[in-house]
C-alpha cells in the first residue's frame, strides 16, 4: 500500500471527511483491521481564506507547493490538496514533486464520464466558479460542458461555504437555496451537478435534488484509495 499525502485543513471539516473516507476505503477492499497509509500537512486556514480573498496567489502557490514538498519528503508517494478552489495551483505544485498529484477535477471528472453525462452544473467558491482552472480542466482535458449560476446566486453559494460550511454551521435555508440552484441550472440541460467544494457535500446529499451529484470530497478520496492500492 503506498503513502497517501494530504494537503488539508482547508476547511478542518473537509479534511475530516478525507481522512473517514480513506481509510473506509481501504477497509473496504483489504479487510480486517486494515487502514489507509496517510500524512497530513494541514494549514491555517484563517491565513489561507485571507490570501485568498486578497488575491494574494502567488503566496498561496508558494504554501502549497512548500506543503507538497514536506509531505514528499516525509515519505507521502502521492499528494492531494484536500479542497477544490487551491487547485487553482496545481500545475505548479505537480512540477514541484516527483511523486504523481492526483487532481481533484479528474477524479470528479471520471465519474461524469462512467455516467455518460456530458453537461454538468458546478457549485463552489466564487473563484472555483468564475476562473478558468477548474472549468478548462474539465471542458479541456475530458470534453465536460460545464454550467454555473447566475451572478446573484453564485455570491449566495460562495458566503455560504465561507460564513456557514466552513464552520460547521448547516442551515435547513441554506440546503433549500442550494436545492433551489441545482434545480434552475438543470432545468437549463446540466445532466449532474458538481459539488466543486469540499465542504457542500456536507449540506447537499444525492436525495437532495432531481440530476445526479458528483461529490468531488468522495470522488477524490476514492480516487486516492484506488491509487494507493494498485
Amino acid at each position: 500500500m503506498k503513502c497517501i499525502g494530504l494537503i488539508g485543513g482547508m476547511s478542518p471539516e473537509s479534511t475530516v471527511e478525507y481522512y473517514r473516507l480513506l481509510n473506509e476505503r481501504i477497509k473496504e477492499e483489504l479487510g480486517g483491521l486494515h487502514s489507509a497509509k496517510i500524512l497530513l500537512y494541514s494549514v491555517d486556514f484563517g491565513e489561507i481564506e485571507v490570501l485568498q480573498h486578497q488575491g494574494d496567489w502567488d503566496s498561496l502557490t508558494s504554501i502549497m507547493v512548500e506543503s507538497a514538498k514536506n509531505l514528499e519528503q516525509a515519505g507521502a508517494e502521492m499528494i492531494l490538496i484536500c479542497t477544490n478552489t487551491m487547485h487553482k495551483m496545481a500545475d505548479e505544485v505537480a512540477e514541484a514533486i516527483n511523486v504523481p498529484f492526483l487532481h481533484i477535477a479528474d477524479a470528479a471528472a471520471f465519474e461524469i464520464q462512467r455516467q455518460n453525462k456530458r453537461k454538468v452544473g458546478l457549485l463552489g467558491t466564487r473563484f472555483t466558479m468564475e476562473q478558468d482552472f477548474y472549468k478548462g480542466r474539465l471542458k479541456n482535458t475530458h470534453g465536460i460542458e460545464v454550467l454555473i449560476p447566475n451572478d446573484e446566486d453564485r455570491e449566495i453559494v460562495h458566503n455560504t461555504i465561507y460564513g456557514e460550511l466552513c464552520n460547521g454551521i448547516l442551515k435547513e435555508s441554506s440546503r433549500n437555496e442550494f436545492k433551489r440552484i441545482i434545480e434552475q441550472m438543470a432545468a437549463a440541460g446540466a445532466e449532474g451537478v458538481v459539488l466543486g467544494c469540499t465542504e457542500i457535500p456536507l449540506l447537499i446529499k444525492a436525495e437532495d435534488v432531481s440530476i445526479p451529484v458528483f461529490d468531488t470530497t468522495l470522488l477524490h478520496a476514492e480516487y486516492a484509495a484506488k491509487k494507493a492500492l494498485n
